[in-house]
């Protein structure tokens, strides 16, 4: 995939189908420690002991449309290929981790992508499902939390023109916020 924002939106609609009714994503990048980390947690069904073994090989896949289940194989893929890890833990009926780990100045590491869009195609796609979405760059952090906004606003969906616009521009400016060099 060219950006990771694409793994990240992958592996939280496979938290979507298990069920998930919040998922958490925190993204870590340090120049000091030359990483960039993506983990992503969700409250769903969990996978089985023995399903957790094989769930990163591309011919493993719970999805009766095709064969092939790339997402998390991909993600492995990509953040062993740039000096990283991966690493999945789940527990059934409690929810599932996917952590990622790159080199952040490896030539081959796909660049982060547009958060502000993924996060709003997120939100369009979780239906009554919450984020909590965490990003932290050099030690300054920038923090939304769907559950928050549906308080503040007196709603229980997200799915509003203007509302996912108000998203957009609040993560872009949160983002830029952090990024810029302190």
């Amino acid at each position: 995939m060219k950006e990771l924002s694409l793994h990240i939106l992958d592996i939280t609609q496979n938290s979507i189908r298990a069920e998930a009714m919040l998922i958490s994503l925190t993204v870590n990048e340090s120049s000091a420690e030359n990483n960039l980390t993506i983990v992503i947690e969700d409250n769903g069904k969990g996978i089985p002991a023995e399903k957790l073994q094989t769930i990163a090989d591309p011919f493993v896949t719970s999805r009766t449309t095709r064969k092939v289940g790339l997402g998390l194989s991909l993600f492995k893929a990509a953040a062993e290929g740039c000096d990283g890890f991966f690493e999945i833990t789940s527990i059934l009926g409690v929810g599932t981790k996917v952590t990622g780990s790159f080199r952040r100045d490896h030539i081959d590491r796909a660049p982060l992508g547009n958060m502000a869009d993924t996060i709003v195609t997120m939100v369009m796609s979780f239906g009554e499902a919450d984020l909590f979405y965490e990003h932290n760059c050099n030690q300054q952090k920038f923090i939304m939390d769907t559950r928050e906004i549906k308080e503040t606003l007196g709603v229980t969906s997200l799915n509003e023109l203007d509302i996912l616009n108000w998203i957009r521009e609040f993560v872009k400016e949160g983002l830029e916020e952090i990024m810029e060099e302190k």
